[in-house]
């Protein structure tokens, strides 16, 4: 009986199998990328600036077919030149121009003014290619998980470390 050998393959099998699990969560990613036409097709609300719509933590779902024309009223994710994060947003004003190109106005449901102090230096209205996606449903709370994650980062690394070493310390019956 070979015990190092019999550890060698078991280790090998658990490495493949959390080799798996990453791989899978990437490929679902991407479909869903290819399937909502949205680069980001899952957001979390990072603010109160939706609410009473949505909450700091909600989980957004978002589409972003190009041939769908934007209207006012509906919720938009969008991203600003200079700026990392996202902004989830409701269009409050559409600007028609006659060559059929449109440009649009946001503004937080719980925010007193409009978005133009938001967007870059001499920016007044928004394109369709500023939209990440546009929301079509949501969870209340789940990503609650993220923005604790990134308020604390040791607890996101410990979280990382506990599920990385569960993946490769189970031993399978």
């Amino acid at each position: 009986m070979d015990l190092f050998g019999d550890l060698r393959r078991m280790n090998k099998r658990q490495v493949l199998n959390f080799a798996m699990i990453v791989s899978s969560a990437l490929m679902i990613w991407k479909g869903l990328i290819v399937i909502t036409g949205s680069e980001s097709p899952i957001v979390v609300v990072l603010s109160g600036s939706m609410e009473p719509a949505f909450h700091r933590g909600d989980l957004l779902f978002l589409t972003n077919f190009h041939d769908d024309p934007i209207r006012a009223g509906e919720i938009v994710v969008f991203k600003v030149e200079g700026r990392d994060i996202p902004i989830v947003h409701r269009v409050i004003k559409i600007h028609e121009k006659e060559n059929g190109n449109i440009k649009f106005l946001t503004k937080g449901d719980n925010n007193e003014v409009d978005d133009r102090g938001l967007y870059k230096e001499g920016q007044n209205w928004l394109e369709k290619k500023d939209v990440v996606g546009r929301a079509r449903g949501f969870l209340p709370y789940v990503g609650m998980v993220t923005i604790i994650m990134n308020d604390y980062p040791k607890f996101k690394y410990a979280l990382l470390a506990v599920m990385g070493a569960y993946v490769l310390l189970k031993r399978e019956s």
